[in-house]
């Protein structure tokens, strides 16, 4: 025999061996493992079942958790609700819309178009605005400027913005947002007098302003398509 074969021989006995003290010898009198021996009979009226089988004959218990739909516009929309039913117009046409997102950009939307409304701002608002609101903002910005006019606006704090309405018409979504708010503002004359407002004063403000988005547009910014004012 040469060395190698001598070599290979040895390393056979060594993982023999190695394997006999690991997995152990079969006397037949080892106990069946765990799961066969709870299906075995202790005796003739005792008998356990395997854990997990009688689970799959049994009725499944209500669960406290909501589903997926109740929780789906929780704290934004009641369910079954028309605001609820025109998000899930939306979302079933674009599954990445987010309504707490939406509504935390609203109020930023909010807060920059009213102050570059007020400063006269038309490259901020044409980014924000559809074309037609766009040009009712120019309209008075361009009157205020040629009367030598000047807007002074702070916001104090948006107190509540929700959403009153949302549909979907043709491929543009739209959502409607109540805005609550405290805002100071006041318009001066060329000679620096208050004409309209108070600049100390802090008055409660509420705008109904409707936003869109074309859905059908790689384009995901929404503009403000409509304003009212209201309760």
């Amino acid at each position: 025999m040469d060395i190698y074969t001598i070599i290979f021989l040895a390393l056979a006995v060594f993982i023999f061996l190695r394997l006999r003290n690991v997995l152990g010898q079969r006397t037949g009198s080892e106990q069946p493992p765990r799961a066969a021996r709870d299906v075995m009979p202790a005796g003739q009226d005792n008998v356990v079942p395997m854990p997990g089988r009688t689970i799959d004959h049994a009725p499944l218990a209500p669960t406290e958790e909501p589903s997926p739909v109740q929780e789906r516009w929780k704290g934004v929309a009641e369910p079954g609700s028309p605001v609820a039913a025109g998000l899930d117009a939306i979302a079933d046409k674009d599954s990445s819309f987010n309504a707490q997102q939406f509504i935390s950009g609203a109020r930023s939307a909010y807060e920059m178009i009213v102050m570059a409304f007020a400063n006269g701002d038309r490259r901020s608002l044409k980014d924000l605005l559809s074309s037609e609101v766009y040009d009712g903002f120019e309209s008075v910005i361009r009157d205020r400027e040629k009367s030598e006019q000047k807007a002074e606006t702070r916001f104090v704090s948006i107190d509540r913005a929700e959403i009153v309405n949302a549909d979907v018409r043709d491929r543009a979504a739209h959502v409607t947002v109540r805005f609550v708010s405290q805002i100071i503002s006041a318009i001066r004359d060329k000679n620096g007098n208050v004409i309209d407002g108070s600049p100390d004063k802090v008055t409660d403000v509420t705008d109904v302003w409707t936003f869109a988005r074309d859905m059908a547009s790689r384009d995901p910014n929404w503009k403000l398509v409509g304003t009212d004012s209201g309760n």
